[in-house]
């Protein structure tokens, strides 16, 4: 009797040695989420932060180059005169943060909260005041989503299409691992520049027809680790050792007790 009293106190310690909760393991957890996104266009919206290039070209070349920056070096090798121009790289437009942009001719432009259909219709038309029949060409250099949690690879991604669904951001991270919670993943998207959230449900073929099926620049996704998975992160890797040594103290004790009655 004297030897179950004195190992249980030393098993309890054990547990609550590997004791842990949902507290100290699951991302954005102190708050309910109450800015919700209810609904979002789908074409690309530009804003303040975003590099975006613009190509003007026109069947007189000579008449639109004033409205291109100049070309800078890229990354085709030094010592290969074929690739020197492939190697020559258009610079950027930066969005400043009340969403401008300085171009060149036309002076300030106001491009945020505006989608490429509309920023090129704007420039055409525009650039058509002091050349014949423009074409303009624009791109987003910085299209990135951010992926964390219980997926095999959680990055941050480069777009090159400027189009992509959840499934396709979540296959880019390899898929969630079998321990990411598939009925609760969390979209966080900068909206006028305020957070806003949203709650995607995989198990559900409706979750094609959700307003953040598509995603936008800067969108964060967070997978939710399952119970299993929280449980087993709480597991002491040092409880087989400790286990060990109350085994073997115990013997000991046992010994001891045997022989001095």
């Amino acid at each position: 009797m004297k030897t179950r009293n004195f190992i249980l106190p030393l098993l309890a310690i054990v547990m609550l040695t590997s004791c842990g909760s949902r507290k100290n393991i699951v991302y954005f957890q102190d708050e309910p989420i109450s800015d919700v996104i209810t609904s979002e266009p789908k074409q690309l919206i530009y804003k303040p932060d975003d590099i975006i290039t613009i190509n003007v070209s026109a069947l007189d070349p000579e008449t639109v180059r004033p409205f291109n920056l100049t070309l800078v070096a890229g990354g085709a090798p030094a010592n290969n005169p074929l690739n020197a121009q492939a190697g020559l790289q258009q610079q950027s437009y930066l969005v400043d943060y009340d969403g401008n942009i300085e171009f060149p001719v036309l002076g300030t432009l106001k491009v945020a909260g505006l989608t490429r259909t509309e920023l090129t219709d704007m420039l055409t038309e525009m650039i058509s005041e002091y050349a014949k029949d423009p074409i303009v060409n624009i791109r987003l250099a910085n299209f990135t989503v951010t992926i964390l949690g219980e997926v095999r690879n959680p990055g941050t991604f480069t777009i090159q299409d400027e189009r992509i669904t959840v499934l396709e951001a979540l296959g880019l991270a390899d898929d969630l691992t079998i321990f990411g919670k598939r009925k609760n993943v969390l979209l966080i998207r900068e909206v006028d520049g305020k957070k806003k959230f949203a709650k995607i449900d995989l198990t559900s073929i409706n979750s094609v027809n959700s307003p953040v099926y598509y995603l936008q620049q800067n969108d964060v996704i967070y997978v939710e680790p399952n119970t299993a998975k929280v449980r087993a992160s709480t597991y002491n890797q040092n409880n087989a050792i400790l286990i060990s040594a109350i085994g073997t103290l115990t013997t000991i004790i046992t010994v001891f007790l045997v022989n001095n009655n």
